[in-house]
């Protein structure tokens, strides 16, 4: 067994319980939200999914999910977090707007959200990112959505501003980081060592992290 299973499997669940919820749909990028429900789960979070509707959707890599609810039934006040995974659907029409439409609702009432890949899109043209700081896959990618903050852009691999955290497609693990780091998942020390091990596969981190 590796370090990394290893500590996936024995993590220590810590705090009690809340709901973090995640949004899946048709053509959702598989890859780009697991460290972040996995290593929450892992830590005392549950985690919701969250449809268009009712009726599964089916995945990018070709995985079936049913939801636990529709859009329509999610509400901020029931959440601690609002996770959007890229999907091939944000830069195919408006069928994912909604979403961000739930995202505005979100950050309104002070309830963060986590954007990855395609989804930063959609938030940009909801507005989102015209006043905060933020990333995705590259500058010129948002600037295609006709929005109003590209001077507000990061070259970065994750940006948190004002409870909302933006990351790049080929930046899952550093998107996990900025959720873990605004949530209190793990402190600073462990947090840093957690995004080494992941994320650089460095063995010293596997110390800290299995540490009390």
């Amino acid at each position: 067994m590796t370090e990394s299973c290893h500590l996936l499997q024995e993590a220590a669940v810590t705090g009690t319980s809340s709901v973090v919820h995640l949004a899946v749909y048709d053509t959702l990028a598989d890859w780009e939200t697991g460290y972040t429900t996995a290593f929450l789960a892992q830590n005392g979070y549950t985690v919701r999914t969250v449809g268009p509707g009712r009726e599964s959707v089916t995945t990018m890599g070709g995985l079936r999910i049913q939801p636990d609810l529709a859009l329509a039934e999610l509400r901020p006040e029931d959440s601690v977090l609002l996770v959007l995974p890229g999907a091939g659907l944000w830069d195919a029409g408006d069928d994912l707007a909604p979403f961000a439409r739930t995202a505005r609702a979100f950050l309104d009432a002070e309830v963060p959200v986590a954007a990855i890949c395609g989804a930063t899109a959609g938030l940009a043209r909801e507005g989102l990112l015209d006043d905060r700081a933020h990333t995705s896959a590259v500058s010129f990618y948002l600037a295609a959505t006709g929005y109003g903050g590209g001077a507000r852009y990061v070259d970065a691999d994750a940006v948190t501003d004002r409870g909302l955290i933006t990351a790049g497609p080929t930046e899952p693990v550093a998107l996990a980081r900025e959720v873990f780091g605004l949530l209190g998942v793990y402190g600073e020390e462990k947090l840093g060592a957690w995004y080494r091990l992941f994320h650089d596969s460095d063995p010293s981190a596997y110390e800290v992290l299995e540490g009390e």
